[in-house]
């Protein structure tokens, strides 16, 4: 068990019970938290907690992090229909803008800087715009930078590749060999590696190691391998054309129109190496353009995907790229994918 990750989430949850008591001067207690084990492989938070405002109580299904981030909030709109509970957000800040929406979507919040969202009528609580307080880097954070978001990556859609030799993971997650024997280390301290002696390692709980990727991979890691914004010829060019697999692949929107025939895609997105670059641009007339529908980025994985399209990325990659989006349609697409191709590859043996 992630030991790391429960403790930090219960000085969290502690941190904004006090800054609640301080900023909505009322009663506030936890009446009782229960942390169920995981029972399905799509979205699930994993407390469940009472709270008493004012001697009313009150049943959530919480969810506590560190960092609330824009995926984070699209997975919870895409899910919240299926929790037994309202959903409650708890996390060190809630930014204005994210405020706002998940006020639209009625998502209750509270965070460490005192700002509230509590709708249970007769009980309504808005306090917002309060700066977050002073946070440092945790241990919990260290295999998520983008070496390790590679190779968690590489690790997910490779399964058994724990178990060879380290310069086989560095060239299949592209990344240093000095800096493999560190993600496994890190990934071990917080659970999601299990050292099994003879037997070597085996990668578990992959289902939220999943979804902690996904939730930092456009920040951290997708931003680095943009290498252009480009135009086509005309509006439908990519329909007529195919992409050598050794050299690019379709990634995002059209990769997902692809395999689900469910989108139209606007954002034509593109994988490639850099030395395959020029080649690409001449070949599709592709020309540079800073607000082109044609995004180019770095293929950050050395390997060949075995997948069922050979010119598409792996479907953990599309439907990363679809979050990323926060459209709606987009979003929708991505459950399908999920629910298709990626349940399958994060179920525990």
């Amino acid at each position: 068990m992630d030991n790391v990750k429960i403790n930090k989430e219960d000085e969290i949850l502690k941190l904004a019970v006090k800054a609640f008591k301080k900023n909505a001067h009322l009663q506030f207690e936890i009446k009782n938290l229960t942390k169920q084990p995981r029972e399905t492989f799509d979205f699930q938070p994993d407390t469940e907690l009472n709270i008493e405002i004012n001697g009313k109580v009150f049943r959530y299904c919480a969810e506590i992090k560190n960092t609330f981030t824009n995926i984070d909030k699209m997975l919870l709109l895409m899910h919240k229909q299926k929790l037994p509970h309202p959903p409650l957000i708890v996390t060190t800040h809630v930014n204005a803008h994210t405020a706002e929406e998940l006020i639209q979507n009625c998502i209750e919040f509270i965070d460490t800087a005192g700002n509230i969202f509590i709708n249970q009528p007769p009980i309504y609580i808005l306090v917002k715009g309060n700066r977050p307080p002073e946070t440092r880097r945790t241990p919990a954070n260290k295999p998520f930078n983008p070496t390790g978001l590679k190779m968690i990556y590489a690790l997910l859609c490779n399964p058994g590749l724990e178990n060879t030799p380290l310069r086989e993971i560095a060239e299949t997650a592209k990344v240093a060999l000095g800096a493999v024997g560190q993600v496994i280390k890190d990934l071990t301290a917080l659970g999601y590696l299990i050292d099994m002696g003879k037997i070597g390692y085996r990668l578990v709980q992959k289902d939220i190691l999943f979804q902690r990727w996904i939730t930092t991979y456009p920040e951290r890691l997708r931003p680095k391998q943009i290498l252009g914004r480009y135009k086509g010829e005309h509006a439908n060019w990519w329909q007529q054309k195919k992409l050598d697999p050794l050299k690019a692949k379709w990634g995002g929107e059209v990769a997902a129109a692809k395999i689900t025939k469910y989108l139209h895609p606007e954002i034509i997105t593109i994988y490639t190496t850099k030395e395959h670059l020029d080649d690409l641009l001449l070949e599709y007339r592709l020309k540079r353009d800073p607000v082109g529908e044609v995004e180019i980025l770095n293929q950050f994985w050395g390997y060949n995907e075995k997948t069922e399209h050979e010119d598409l990325v792996h479907p953990m990659l599309i439907y990363a790229d679809l979050m990323a989006t926060g459209n709606q349609r987009n979003i929708e697409t991505a459950k399908i994918i999920y629910e298709k191709y990626i349940v399958q590859l994060i179920r525990e043996d």
